[in-house]
Parts: structure tokens; C-alpha cells; sequence
């Protein structure tokens, strides 16, 4: 039971960034991308995991380094990372063409690579907690692009922050 929600609060952290930009990025796309970028996003969510399982699990073998730890350092360092990205006062613009919506599903889910390294230490099943944090994810986006015209002004940035919080409090709990 542990290991699903751990599972959902960690596909929830990852979303945040998702979320915040797709609510900026909503005032500058057409209809087309509420449906693209979504599903992009979502696919980056559930590949990039796997690939940070299997060169996570090579790590772990080489240099003999306890899982538990891996993850919790992991966590910590994008809860931080997120917080970083929290207080820079920097408009991001993208492109918005088909290289545009793969090169923002690729950042938005460059997180979801290093979740992937220690995501042995909660489950084996790393298919599974890699299409919770796909459906996650699509949906956060879409909600974002849906929402974003409403909502921008008023949460914006501050998804990150949750996010960051949510991410280094398990990241702690992994560690000890």
C-alpha cells in the first residue's frame, strides 16, 4: 500500500513543473497542441523512468550503494532543484512546432530519469509506477493548458513549490 501511494505522491511531485509551465504556456498555443502536448508528455513520463531504472540498477551493482539512500538523494536533489527553478524570475519561450512540443516533453520529464535510478527501492513493479507517472502527468498538463488561462495569475509558479516540498519530505523520509 505504501509502495502506490509513495508511487502517486512521486507522479504528482514530477507533474509539478508539468503543470506550472502548461499553465504559461496556455495563453500562446492553439487548440491542436491541448491534445499533442499532453500525450507527449505523458510517453517522456513513462520511457524516461524506465531508462533511469536500468542505468540506476548498473550504478547500484558497480559501486555497491544502498538503494534507500540513492532514492532519498535523488528526491532531495530535484525538491531542490524544483525550489531553484521556484525563484528564478525567467520567462521560458518555446516553439511551439512538433521539435518544440518534443524538446518540452523532454525537459519536463528529465526529472523523471533520476526518479528512475532508485525507483527499485519502492517496487518492483517499474512498468506500473512508470505509466502512474504518465497518466499523472498527461493529466497535469492538460489541466494546466485547460486551466492556465484562468489560473496563471493566481497559482502559477506556486505548483512548483509544492512540488519541491512534496518531493524533498519523501526524499528525507527515503534517506532515514
Amino acid at each position: 500500500m505504501l509502495d502506490i501511494v509513495s508511487i502517486i505522491l512521486i507522479g504528482i511531485s514530477l507533474s509539478m513543473d508539468t503543470f506550472s509551465l502548461s499553465l504559461s504556456l496556455s495563453s500562446i498555443i492553439n487548440y491542436k497542441y491541448m491534445k499533442i502536448i499532453p500525450l507527449s508528455v505523458g510517453i517522456f513520463h513513462f520511457f524516461m523512468p524506465l531508462f533511469g531504472n536500468i542505468i540506476g540498477i548498473n550504478i547500484i551493482k558497480i559501486f555497491n550503494i544502498v538503494n534507500d539512500l540513492v532514492l532519498g538523494i535523488i528526491l532531495v536533489l530535484l525538491g531542490i532543484d524544483l525550489l531553484i527553478n521556484f525563484f528564478k524570475k525567467e520567462d521560458i519561450t518555446i516553439k511551439l512546432s512538433l521539435i518544440g512540443v518534443l524538446l518540452f516533453s523532454l525537459s519536463v520529464s528529465i526529472d523523471s530519469f533520476s526518479v528512475g535510478i532508485g525507483i527499485n527501492n519502492i517496487t518492483n513493479s517499474y512498468y506500473v509506477a512508470a505509466f502512474i507517472f504518465a497518466i499523472i502527468s498527461c493529466l497535469f498538463t492538460f489541466l494546466g493548458l485547460f486551466l492556465g488561462k484562468y489560473l496563471n495569475k493566481i497559482i502559477g509558479k506556486y505548483a512548483l513549490l509544492f512540488g519541491s516540498f512534496l518531493l524533498i519530505i519523501l526524499g528525507v523520509f527515503y534517506i532515514f
